[in-house]
């Protein structure tokens, strides 16, 4: 069973071996299996990292033809995609029966998924499910499971367990359900058209009920990923400035360290250094390049890449600014081309318009964009800084899709940086995150718990969808620009703040008012005001105040205690209570002396007041019982 964690108990881990060589890889590289054999033996260090000079030892033996010409070393390590029943045996399955059902599943649904769904489906499918039967319960042999089984199963999927820490609730847990369970009512509709699947179309052990949550989850995901937009939105123009900041800073550095000699010191934004070349640095740092340029801090004697420092400023730099002027995916990010850059020329105004050609990417559409002057400039800062280091030229690099365990064609990609020293490669998406943490970390923000602030690459396409329909934009033209098929998509994307319903609502009335008689909206007279203002002077009375709307007449000719507008002060209970009393001693005088209309009259004020002061007891009672210290967190300015 795969954990959440990510560790497969059915794979077999690899201890790499000294006593492999090099040269041993050439006839071995066409055998299945091998590739990802060797990999292990020799393709890392003790560090885990990629020695030192074996990206160049590759590309001499491949050029002498000792090893495969159109194999790269990056693509001798990375397996592929796998044979469907290759990736079910690493789970280890005892039940051939239900094995040999399971692959021929997935081999059904395969065609219509990309490879990182498809193996996400086996793992809920096979691992979180079928897997954890045959360990909790090895004496089960077939699909229909019996009741305590399913039940077993089922609590067991609600929490997550990884080694060395307590059991937490699942989040996706109505989704594993739905996938186990469209398992067998996909086997059900099969059935009825291929007899072959007959023996297997038993009830599944999910039934509809259970996964009725699924629309309450999926609406309160939502509105978390709003108060999170919510959150990150107003923070964005610090962490771009930021990033700014720090890459002016990084070039101005390197500036200054490359304008001074070796073991000559200079001054920075107030800070010395002193530049040196230490011979053991290449081999203590295996990724170090050799036209790096060091400097060692006086201060802490630490030794300082700053060319690497440098490089990493402007790509962290580059990919913000792009990622906020575009609001594309992460792999659209990384699959931009020069020749992704095309124009358009108006027919109206024969104006030429810069495009950036998005290649389809999740839905398999393409899409072109409309390139601001800003993004333009972002775009052709690194086009500069590519050819200027390249020799004029953009290098043409292969892109590993890590979605579909294939590496895609040469082309001149524009995020391509060269970190090992020896070739330019695409950015990774790892890299991607792990620039924008930094960046993050140096603006110091904090969310509202006082935990450091994190954005990802899709944050940045919700705040872009967000700034754009706030701006005026139509929501279909943002789902067209965002790559959208279905409008709901669009405005779930959309985290709307309280001022844009002020406004939306202002203009409501504003319209509104238009469909009135305008003798309603003219300004009153001097006399008309006068009157209005009185009557609210006079609708203050001895125990509180008198809720008769404006140009009424008091109809209980001013008994305020009977009258039921009556807004009672509860500063005024006390004075309340004495007119209680009071009424109660006249009562008792009027019947002494025979006046029984004054007695029944009495009689109702009493009624009246005695309610008021139950009425205004009980608010006060449920008001008191609703007080609760919120214990709202302080946020922290940056």
């Amino acid at each position: 069973m795969v954990r959440d964690d990510g560790h497969d108990p059915g794979v077999a881990s690899r201890a790499p071996s000294r006593s492999r060589r090099l040269g041993d890889a050439g006839p071995a590289a066409d055998r299945p299996g091998r590739r990802a054999e060797l990999s292990g033996y020799w393709g890392l260090n003790r560090d885990g990292r990629v020695p030192h000079g074996i990206f160049p030892a590759w590309d001499l033996l491949r050029s002498v033809d000792v090893l495969p010409r159109n194999t790269s070393f990056k693509e001798f390590c990375h397996e592929g995609q796998r044979p469907t029943a290759e990736l079910v045996d690493r789970y280890k399955l005892r039940c051939t029966s239900v094995r040999d059902v399971l692959v021929r599943y997935l081999d059904e649904r395969r065609p219509g998924l990309d490879y990182t769904s498809f193996v996400a489906l086996m793992g809920h499918v096979v691992g979180n499910f079928w897997a954890d039967i045959e360990e909790h319960h090895p004496e089960v042999d077939s699909l229909h499971l019996p009741e305590e089984v399913a039940l077993a199963w089922k609590e067991r999927l609600k929490y997550v367990t990884k080694r060395r820490k307590t059991p937490q609730r699942r989040k996706t847990y109505l989704l594993m359900l739905v996938e186990v369970r469209g398992f067998y009512l996909d086997i059900q509709e099969w059935a009825l058209d291929d007899p072959s699947w007959a023996p297997h179309a038993v009830p599944s052990p999910v039934r509809r009920g259970e996964t009725d949550g699924l629309q309450k989850h999926r609406r309160a995901t939502v509105a978390n990923m709003h108060q999170r937009i919510r959150e990150r939105l107003p923070q964005l123009p610090v962490l771009v400035e930021t990033a700014e900041r720090h890459r002016h800073e990084q070039e101005n550095l390197l500036a200054a360290a490359q304008a001074t000699a070796v073991g000559e010191t200079f001054e920075c934004n107030g800070i010395g250094y002193r530049r040196v070349i230490l011979k053991t640095h290449l081999q203590s740092q295996r990724r170090s390049r050799i036209e790096a340029v060091l400097v060692e801090d006086p201060a802490t004697g630490e030794t300082i890449d700053l060319s690497r420092r440098e490089d990493e400023a402007f790509w962290c730099w580059a990919i913000i600014e792009t990622l906020r002027h575009t609001g594309i995916r992460r792999e659209e990010l990384l699959e931009i081309t020069h020749l992704a850059l095309v124009s358009y020329r108006m027919q109206d105004t024969g104006e030429l318009v810069p495009l950036l050609q998005i290649v389809p990417s999740k839905n398999n559409q393409e899409r072109l964009l409309l390139v601001s002057p800003e993004l333009a400039s972002v775009l052709a800062i690194i086009i500069t800084r590519l050819r200027t280091s390249n020799g004029g030229t953009i290098p043409l690099t292969s892109r590993y899709d890590s979605h579909e365990r294939v590496f895609g064609p040469l082309l001149p990609h524009l995020f391509q940086r060269r970190p090992r020293g020896h070739r330019n490669e695409v950015i990774s998406t790892a890299t991607v995150q792990a620039f924008l943490d930094a960046a993050l970390a140096r603006t110091g923000l904090r969310n509202a718990a006082g935990e450091p602030l994190k954005f990802t690459t899709h944050d940045f396409r919700r705040m872009f969808a967000t700034e754009a329909v706030t701006g005026g934009l139509p929501v279909h033209i943002a789902a067209r620009v965002l790559g959208h098929e279905d409008l709901a998509t669009t405005q779930a994307y959309l985290a709307v703040f309280q001022d844009d319903l002020i406004r939306s609502y202002r203009s409501f009335l504003a319209q509104r008012r238009t469909l009135r008689p305008e003798a309603e909206y003219r300004d009153p007279t001097d006399e008309e005001w006068r009157d209005f203002q009185q009557h609210f002077a006079l609708r203050k009375v001895e125990l509180g105040t008198c809720g008769r709307p404006y140009g009424t007449s008091c109809k209980h000719e001013h008994a305020c205690v009977r009258c039921p507008m009556l807004r009672m002060d509860p500063g005024q209970r006390k004075r309340l209570i004495e007119i209680i009393h009071s009424l109660t001693d006249r009562i008792k005088e009027a019947k002494l002396n025979g006046w029984l209309g004054e007695a029944e009259g009495l009689q109702v004020s009493l009624q009246a007041a005695s309610k008021k002061l139950t009425a205004m007891d009980q608010a006060h009672a449920r008001s008191a019982a609703r007080i609760t210290d919120l214990e709202l967190p302080k946020i922290r300015q940056p």
